[in-house]
């Protein structure tokens, strides 16, 4: 569920390339006028507004937003105008390229769909040249990096069903290959995650604690460290429960002190048009406040302005 703020008559394309465009001009941006265009414009709009903006002042929008915005804001905002592929290649490329952080490459690629991801290759390889397995080669290794090749080639089902005895099956070889035996037996855990769908994974969960009294949550942390750790914990959280998943995400680049911006914007961001609704719920439900709340008391200016757009009013 979408939070976003769509007016129900928007502008044309054509009115708020203009309007864009003015804000631009004279001295200094008007960042206001900026955000109170873009944060309440969808998917479909923002291209639409993108292309005409081309069209009628033959300049790139993204560019021209690149050098009138700065900091946090700036990338907040350049990272809502792509579709939501591209963005997530985006992310994924500079979490490779720049500073390396394979958590985010983690948290994107193991919460994301089948189809999902099979247009964030075709979007990678058509941006960047390359395919995105080779990216996750050079830069991952291991498990972890066997783990990510096999969840990114096996089609998997998006649908609801799952057979029983098969997700008892898998229960009992996740429990085999891990709490029952002295060491690990990472291969099991690496095929079955990466081969079964979201709700057969969700059921294998519930099966586990049945059978075991313990979560396969507690196992993975128990059997499994690092990225090839954190990369079974997305899948398996995600198959459960994901706005769960995201709401603890933005909560840990929160808290303590300072505060994780690039997570902040990336979660904000990649979620506004998909769950942000059920994300807010579950924050609350498990921290006891709004996630607005949070977020207006770790952020500041234009660019908290911008964050709360997206969020939407608090319910």
């Amino acid at each position: 569920m979408s939070t976003l703020m769509v007016p129900s008559v928007p502008p044309t394309p054509r009115d708020d390339a203009k309007h864009l465009h003015k804000a631009f001009k004279g001295f200094g941006c008007d960042t206001l006028a900026v955000i109170n265009i873009l944060a309440y414009r969808n998917a479909s709009q923002r291209p639409l507004l993108e292309h005409e903006y081309k069209l009628k002042y033959s300049q790139d929008l993204s560019k021209r937003l690149s050098s009138e915005l700065s900091g946090n804001l700036k990338k907040a905002v350049l990272l809502w105008m792509p579709e939501p592929a591209r963005r997530d290649a985006i992310v994924v490329r500079e979490a490779f390229s720049t500073n390396i952080d394979l958590k985010a490459v983690t948290e994107v690629l193991c919460s994301r769909t089948p189809s999902q991801l099979l247009h964030l290759k075709q979007v990678y390889l058509a941006l960047f040249g390359v395919y995105l397995e080779q990216d996750i080669q050079s830069q991952t290794s291991g498990d972890h990096e066997k783990l990510l090749l096999a969840y990114l080639s096996i089609p998997r089902s998006e649908g609801p069903e799952f057979d029983r005895t098969m997700a008892e099956n898998d229960a009992q070889a996740l429990y085999k290959a891990g709490e029952k035996r002295w060491g690990t037996d990472e291969g099991t855990f690496r095929r079955i995650f990466s081969e079964r769908s979201r709700a057969h994974m969700a059921a294998v969960g519930s099966v586990y604690k049945h059978m075991y009294g313990n979560t396969l949550k507690k196992a993975i942390k128990s059997e499994t460290s690092g990225y090839f750790g954190e990369a079974l914990m997305t899948i398996i959280q995600c198959a459960e429960n994901p706005a769960k998943y995201f709401a603890k995400v933005l909560r840990k680049a929160m808290k303590g002190l300072g505060t994780d911006d690039k997570t902040l914007i990336r979660v904000i961001v990649t979620r506004a048009e998909i769950d942000m609704q059920y994300i807010k719920v579950e924050y609350r439900n498990k921290y006891g406040k709004s996630l607005n709340d949070d977020v207006h008391s770790e952020t500041s200016g234009h660019y908290r302005s911008f964050l709360l757009t997206l969020l939407g009013p608090d319910q």
